[in-house]
């Protein structure tokens, strides 16, 4: 866990987070703060500290991928509608520079994309080296709502379960950090949520009659969740479900996420490939 809120994280978050054998993703509290002892308050310090952090090492990142460095990382947001995707977007990706970021939000696939197999668009879609490629939603779409409005057979869904490990090891072998994360949130607080949406005009925007059809396909879409999280949490790519009905400690717990990913590539300035005396006299001279 990084130094920068290490007083207020108990434990690191990527351990009591992460998918293991046996996980039952019902017994997760979606209002619960794992590690984390603070407030919300101590959660806003600490984010301060945590996304000066994370702008440098993501600065590091980007400038070594100038020098050859093929590394990346690839962040995969998961959750139902309300969950906060686009809050850890704006909040936690958003604090860093953005020529080092790619953000794509796939939406429902178009005549095109469905004339090929459903890993063909995320593939156009990755992080080069140097970046922090961020996706809201993703193939795992194909396995969540593919399953729960059986939009594939059976045997198609559980043959994309074997595909999806296969490509994210591709993706690891190809120097790529891969952090999956579901935000999960209750059906409680995205009726709270939703409700907002339809009290505020300037929340209309965000709010899609659709959102309550999906609603009511809750159990469906938990025990979808918890065959994907069993199939695809895997030692090179393992997924984190954060507890989100806290807004507050899912931008803080992703972020730290993120921030351990770049910790542990042991990132430096890459050196000078000039005389750095010499161009000062030159400049000197000018």
């Amino acid at each position: 866990m990084a130094s920068t809120s290490a007083s207020a994280w108990t434990d690191a978050s990527s351990n009591l987070l992460k998918v293991t054998r046996g996980f039952v993703l019902g017994t997760v509290d979606p209002g619960s703060t794992p590690g984390f002892s603070g407030s919300k308050t101590d959660a806003q310090t600490a984010g301060v500290a945590a996304a000066e952090a994370l702008s440098h090492q993501q600065e590091m990142l980007f400038a070594n991928s100038r020098e050859g460095d093929p590394r990346k990382i690839l962040l995969i947001l998961q959750g139902m509608d309300t969950s906060g995707k686009g809050g850890i977007v704006r909040h936690v990706v958003g604090a860093v520079d953005p020529q080092g970021v790619s953000h794509v939000a796939f939406k429902a696939p178009t005549p095109v994309e469905l004339r090929h197999d459903f890993l063909w668009r995320i593939r156009r879609e990755l992080p080069t080296a140097g970046m922090i490629g961020v996706f809201d939603r993703s193939h795992y779409e194909d396995v969540l709502i593919g399953r729960v409005r059986q939009l594939a057979s059976p045997e198609e869904i559980e043959e994309r379960y074997d595909l999806i490990n296969a490509f994210e090891q591709e993706l690891v072998d190809d120097d790529t950090t891969v952090i999956k994360v579901m935000l999960h949130i209750s059906a409680g607080e995205q009726k709270k949520r939703l409700l907002e949406r339809l009290d505020r005009p300037d929340k209309y925007w965000k709010f899609n009659p659709g959102d309550i059809d999906e609603r009511m396909l809750w159990p469906g879409y938990q025990a979808a969740y918890q065959t994907a999280l069993e199939r695809t949490s895997t030692v090179f790519a393992p997924w984190y479900v954060v507890p989100a009905d806290r807004k507050w400690f899912a931008r803080l717990a992703v972020r730290e996420l993120l921030l351990k990913a770049l910790n542990d590539m042991v990132l430096t300035w890459p050196p000078a490939d000039f005389d750095v005396a010499a161009e000062r006299a030159r400049l000197a001279a000018s």
